[in-house]
């Protein structure tokens, strides 16, 4: 067996969190090739707990001690997208591998400093974890086989309980288009990656994002804030491939599923999944018109919603670290999303269509 890598998480929370709910659980599951390092919170008194229960080494109450920490290899970054960028930076320059959520920064401008960052022995991750999701990965594999022939059509809904009428204390910040952490960017951002790995980059967009409910209730209190990102998104756009494309994006949605459609000359694909937090977020299942392999077995049997993909998504950067490949997500493919994201921005922005 090779030797186990060693992994910080900034973010570390044992009340709530990302991390608690997705890479903990992720990485005991794949304890043979990981094993938790150290933990860094906003506070000591936070980091001390999430060590405890956790199970880690060491506890920081200084993220940046953390992604300087010389018995780290992957630092994995899990915090509010506005801190990404010094964590990242910080980890890169102690040469550092570096697993980080999407979306990658607030903007553009911070997703090529930290890109322009990655020094020759340091491998890197972005979050969009659902496109280690087998029914996603074996999907892809289909389109390029030509098993579909020519792409056609692709049709997409994407739902998620979050940006709806209420939302929690940690969530009020989501709502402020300025933090880079918006119904575009996460929802949006995840489905269109899914989008342009089976149909290709997209070439042409056209847009409307649109705020339905415009003041937000925070959840156990008698505070409304203002919501300045979208909270429903339709886009219209067409691929490199040929495919031309519809994307339903929709926040505060519990009762409907999300559900994609891929139309070529030789049949049809389908891919299907009910968690609330969004497509990435749990088990897909992928149906064709045509006889295909059944889906390839899943790394982290007996896991379940949120740490599912995000173990496939370690597992893989773990085999791309010890060989020196890279299959994975990286910062590259978050610079590429990120200016789709502008782009699709200014076209519901000036309302009109917009080639990339």
């Amino acid at each position: 067996m090779s030797k186990r890598l060693r992994v910080g998480i900034v973010g570390g929370n044992a009340q709530r969190g990302w991390a608690r709910d997705a890479h903990i659980p992720a990485l005991k599951h794949l304890k043979d090739d990981f094993e938790l390092e150290a933990v860094s919170a906003r506070t000591q008194t936070i980091a001390d707990e999430a060590q405890a229960i956790f199970g880690a080494k060491r506890a920081y109450a200084d993220s940046i001690a953390l992604a300087q920490d010389p018995n780290i290899d992957i630092v994995s970054v899990t915090v509010k997208v506005p801190e990404h960028r010094a964590v990242v930076l910080a980890a890169l320059n102690a040469g550092k591998h570096v697993y980080c959520e999407w979306p990658l920064g607030r903007d553009l401008a911070e997703s090529k400093e930290m890109t322009s960052a990655i020094g020759p022995n340091s491998q890197v991750m972005i979050g969009l974890q659902g496109l280690s999701a087998p029914a996603i990965r074996q999907a892809a594999a289909l389109v390029a086989s030509g098993s579909l022939g020519s792409l056609k059509l692709m049709r997409v809904f994407s739902a998620t309980a979050g940006w709806g009428a209420e939302a929690s204390p940690n969530h009020a910040y989501l709502q402020d288009k300025r933090n880079g952490a918006t119904l575009e960017t996460i929802t949006g951002g995840h489905t269109l990656a899914a989008m342009e790995a089976l149909a290709g980059a997209y070439v042409e967009v056209d847009a409307r994002n649109t705020t339905l409910r415009k003041h937000v209730r925070i959840q156990g209190s008698a505070d409304v804030v203002q919501r300045s990102c979208a909270d429903h998104m339709l886009v219209t756009g067409q691929h490199a491939s040929g495919c031309v494309s519809t994307l339903e994006v929709a926040g505060g949605v519990i009762d409907r599923s999300f559900s994609l459609e891929l139309v070529g000359e030789n049949g049809w694909l389908k891919i299907s999944g009910g968690h609330p937090g969004g497509y990435q977020v749990g088990l897909l299942n992928l149906e064709t018109s045509f006889p295909s392999e059944p889906l390839t077995p899943l790394v982290a049997t007996g896991l379940d919603g949120p740490p599912l993909n995000v173990a496939e998504h370690y597992m893989r950067f773990a085999k791309d670290i010890r060989s020196g490949a890279q299959s994975v997500p990286d910062f590259d493919v978050a610079m590429r999303l990120t200016q789709l994201l502008d782009t699709i921005d200014l076209a519901a922005t000036k309302g009109q269509r917009h080639r990339l």
